[in-house]
């Protein structure tokens, strides 16, 4: 009687805490009270979201770092209330000293901020009040904007780009970018109101949809490149050159545009003292510009949408060295086709996307910053995470400020789905677990386990980043995995409709998936998004039925994960089968598993395959005598002996113990590796993975996203 009911009890425990509903704050509600919202995930009847016309000339005269500009702003209002205020971002004042940041700044880092020289309300000029090196300064209007009015705003304005290059600022003497380099008015939302943020140069951006026209004033034999359509190219370079640029909007080869025997020649641009270049872009959150006397120039294009036969730009400006960087177009053509016709599966909705070598490897609407790699495998993937961002956030109009996870997250899921392509299945996942999962999931701390719903903005170090990245990935991937691809197409395609060009949070993805799917969703984003879960499960009991096997599985850290069911059975053959986490909708913290077999099971692990488990030693049962068998046969002397790299200040001894390779690095204790593939050996703990060529002597070390070579002493 007693275990009845205890049954009893556990069932109706797990039924209540499968319909638990999402929290939901009480300006959300209030946005949901108000009809800008609603619960079924769709914008309401009554959202608004204002917009701007910017129109904005800039001039910098290299080698001088001076940028001077002057914009005039239609700004409309199109909320229910009369604006008094508005909130102005100056986003450069970061490089100001005093400002508030989550790093350290050097000396080259360092600069005055910006410099507002006139500022104008509807014709009328006025003091625009000392922002004391704030990136985000409110001030007072004139005269009220009424709902459905404008106003019209006007700045003249001056900074000088930073030394140390980061997201912008100089990239050398003579190439600058241009990032958050204009005044603007800030998002002003129905959920929090005025975005009143400060930029901390560690949490990313939140603009609204504007158009823009830019014109960028330099020097000749300047060039630009940038956010949007290029207005004027007969006008700025010479014919051959505006030919071949024009030429590369309808072609699939790759052009050299501008080679560095062009540059040479310092004869690319038209030759007036300086030059001009026009600008114009429609309904974009943001505009950017790289300029450079020396960067030599690619382009081609690809068709994006195969329907219309629509094409898109595709450019590449860097030094010549830069070996890799010539595959850059390539690369933008590769990741453009992928995302427009497989995942997220929507044309790429720009028309153009351009990469330039800098430094911040960070993306921009049509743009990204990218640094130079020695591998071309990861300049790749530089470039195709940079562009995967086309989607969120500046396609969607995430809070970045806030809700990270709702682009950085998304975009490191389509980053691992991309890579299988690149790289096969095996190699794509060990990255992803390098790069993407192992700093976290082998470590559970109270940093690491804080709630992915925690607004971004109060996070710092690797909390924020985990929070971004790795662990909301892992939920969208595991979310495919459970819907399957037909219907986690219908929900993702149908949340992106709903929002695109408007300012999705993270109840409306919630909800539309929910409602698209026709089934309440709530558990699973419960699970993965508003708890301190981590990965951790466990093989509790094996034991033999009529029909088989019933497997109990633990689930430890809580979360609920996909996972493979590895079986090697007593005749030697293998079987694998694959959970959904759909397995822990009713009960997230015990299943039990039937498995159908008239074999005899011999050996069984849980293997989460990209879920790394912090715990793996207790994922098994039974013993393999296949891992045994491959383990035994490994000559493992042939990688014993002191490996150095000339990339980094670092000897790695390798020695045996049993039939177990040791790894020592310089001042640091011994490690056990496990064998993951041929000559391949890892150390899960921190993401390394160690691949031997032995006919050269030679091991690789892949960690953090880096490769390093190493050499056999002789």
């Amino acid at each position: 009687m007693n275990k009845t009911l205890t049954l009893l009890c556990l069932l109706v425990v797990a039924g209540a805490t499968a319909q638990q509903p999402l929290f939901i704050p009480q300006n959300v509600k209030k946005a949901f009270d108000n009809g800008t919202r609603s619960m079924d995930g769709k914008p309401g009847n009554k959202y608004w979201q204002n917009f701007g016309r910017y129109n904005i000339s800039v001039t910098t005269m290299p080698p001088a770092k001076g940028v001077k500009g002057t914009e005039t702003i239609t700004y409309i209002n199109n909320s229910p209330n009369t604006l008094t205020r508005l909130t102005i971002k100056l986003i450069v004042n970061i490089h100001s000293p005093g400002t508030a940041r989550q790093g350290n700044a050097s000396a080259d880092y360092l600069t005055t901020g910006i410099h507002i020289d006139k500022y104008t309300e509807n014709g009328t000029e006025k003091p625009f009040g000392d922002p004391h090196g704030s990136t985000n300064f409110g001030v007072r209007l004139n005269k009220g904007v009424p709902s459905g009015d404008s106003v019209k705003l006007t700045f003249d304005w001056h900074y000088d780009l930073s030394e140390e290059s980061g997201r912008e600022g100089k990239l050398d003497s003579t190439s600058f970018f241009l990032g958050y380099f204009y005044p603007r008015v800030a998002v002003m939302d129905d959920v929090n109101g005025w975005d009143r943020m400060n930029f901390t140069d560690a949490q990313e951006f939140y603009n609204d949809f504007n158009d823009y026209e830019v014109s960028v004033t330099v020097p000749k034999n300047f060039l630009v490149w940038g956010t949007g359509d290029l207005l004027n190219a007969n006008e700025v370079l010479q014919t051959p050159y505006a030919d071949k640029f024009k030429k590369s909007l309808t072609s699939d080869e790759v052009i050299n545009v501008v080679t560095q025997k062009d540059l040479d020649t310092k004869n690319i641009t038209t030759q007036n003292t300086t030059n001009t270049w026009k600008w114009k872009a429609t309904n974009v959150s943001d505009m950017a510009y790289c300029i450079s006397d020396h960067y030599v120039w690619d382009a081609a294009s690809v068709v994006v949408d195969k329907k219309t036969g629509r094409r898109s730009s595709t450019q590449a400006a860097f030094n010549d060295k830069a070996v890799n960087f010539h595959n850059q177009v390539k690369h933008i053509q590769h990741s453009l086709d992928w995302y427009s016709n497989n995942w997220p599966g929507v044309p790429y909705p720009f028309p153009k996307s351009t990469i330039i070598e800098g430094f911040a490897d960070m993306e921009y609407p049509m743009m990204a910053n990218d640094s130079r790699q020695d591998d071309d495998v990861m300049q790749r993937f530089i470039a195709e995470h940079e562009v995967g961002h086309s989607y969120f956030p500046f396609y969607m109009g995430i809070n970045e400020h806030r809700y990270g996870f709702m682009d950085e997250g998304w975009t490191t899921a389509f980053e691992n789905m991309i890579g299988i392509v690149d790289l096969g299945k095996d190699r794509a996942n060990t990255f992803f677990k390098q790069f993407r999962v192992n700093g976290w999931a082998m470590n559970p701390t109270d940093e690491t386990q804080v709630p992915i719903i925690t607004p971004v903005n109060i996070l710092s170090g690797p909390a924020m980043g985990h929070n971004e990245y790795g662990k909301p990935a892992l939920a969208y991937l595991g979310l495919k995995d459970m819907l399957g691809d037909d219907q986690f197409r219908k929900c993702l395609h149908g949340f992106m409709d709903r929002w695109h060009g408007k300012h999705p949070i993270p109840w409306d993805m919630f909800n539309s998936f929910s409602d698209i799917n026709g089934k309440d969703l709530s558990w699973y984003w419960n699970n993965w998004f508003f708890t301190s879960n981590y990965m951790d499960v466990a093989a509790d009991k094996v034991e033999q039925t009529k029909t088989g096997y019933s497997i109990t599985v633990k689930n430890i850290g809580g979360f609920a994960i996909p996972l493979d069911i590895v079986m090697e059975y007593a005749d030697g053959t293998t079987e694998t089968l694959h959970q959904t986490a759909a397995m822990w909708e009713k009960n997230q913290q015990l299943v039990t598993i039937d498995i159908r077999t008239t074999k005899k099971i011999s050996y069984l692990k849980l293997d989460g395959g990209i879920y790394v488990d912090a715990n793996e030693k207790d994922n098994s049962w039974g013993t393999s005598k296949t891992k045994a068998a491959a383990i035994s046969n490994i000559d493992l002397s042939k990688y014993m002996g002191t490996y150095s790299s000339k990339q980094i200040p670092l000897k790695i001894t390798f020695s045996k113990d049993d039939n177990k390779l040791i790894a020592e690095p310089s001042g640091q204790d011994k490690v056990t590796l496990e064998s993951t593939g041929k000559d391949t050996f890892s150390y899960v703990a921190v993401g390394a993975v160690f691949e031997f060529d032995t006919t050269k002597n030679e091991m690789t070390l892949k960690q953090g996203g880096g490769t390093f070579l190493f050499t056999k002493d002789k």
